[in-house]
């Protein structure tokens, strides 16, 4: 049985001061993590005092990585840098950054194997546009991010990816894909990995939902057979509806 996962994606929101006060009220009421992994991934100036705050039931993740070591690349974060801060997961092809920092499938997959080779654990974002919804070619869309993604990654190296499905038309919007389309979809993604490798694996590797994820339609989407956790923007800001929808996944 897969390991929820919940991710909250902070995106550029928080000051140092907000983002440690957010911490200190969630930090003791946290499940477990043999029970429920929880991640909140947030700026990088940031990174490190949420790191030396962290408890055993939290981890941090950053929201980009470079997929070169070191070089002249003004305002990238290098993988070293991240793992030298004690980072655990990072954020690798958000939709944002697809749209509007030049993120292509290509560099998602280079940034995917120089995660790994520093032991951060990627969390792949993919997803369709309205215009491809509307188009009825989702799964086909999606089923390419993900083969692309994979391209030179082991079966071992896989099974520490966790995908994130975040439909583009659902992110920021209000709008939210109903399970079943989620579910349609991150089926897809599974069997996409299975394509690749085997139906073995493809069972293993956990697959998020994103987009205007809340605790008033988190229940219903964890319900689904191949959604195993949430990567949550908005409503990942404020505690108390984080605690709730942590606390929703370990109820499931």
């Amino acid at each position: 049985m897969r390991k929820y996962i919940i991710a909250g994606n902070w995106k550029m929101f928080k000051t140092r001061g907000e983002a440690i006060n957010f911490l200190l009220q969630v930090s003791d009421k946290l499940p477990s993590s043999s029970l429920v992994d929880t991640v909140i991934c947030a700026q990088a100036p940031v990174l490190r005092d949420l790191v030396k705050r962290q408890g055993d039931n939290l981890r941090i993740g950053a929201q980009n990585v470079h997929y070169k070591d070191s070089g002249a690349y003004t305002g990238e974060t290098s993988a070293i840098l991240l793992q030298e801060l004690g980072v655990t997961y990072v954020i690798i092809g958000h939709s944002e950054r697809r749209a509007m920092f030049n993120e292509t499938d290509e560099t998602v997959n280079l940034k995917i194997k120089q995660a790994l080779a520093y032991d951060l654990l990627p969390i792949v974002c993919v997803g369709e546009s309205l215009e491809v919804r509307e188009n009825g070619t989702t799964n086909e869309f999606v089923k390419n991010q993900v083969v692309k993604a994979l391209d030179g990654i082991s079966e071992n190296d896989v099974l520490n990816l966790v995908f994130a499905y975040e439909p583009i038309w659902a992110i920021g919007t209000g709008k939210t894909a109903t399970p079943e389309i989620a579910e349609e979809t991150c089926k897809a993604i599974r069997n996409a990995i299975a394509d690749v490798y085997n139906e073995e694996v493809a069972q293993k590797v956990r697959i998020q939902y994103g987009g205007s994820v809340n605790p008033q339609n988190i229940d219903e989407l964890l319900s689904q057979e191949d959604i195993d956790g949430a990567l949550i923007g908005g409503a990942s800001l404020d505690p108390d509806k984080f605690l709730s929808m942590v606390n929703s996944a370990l109820n499931k």
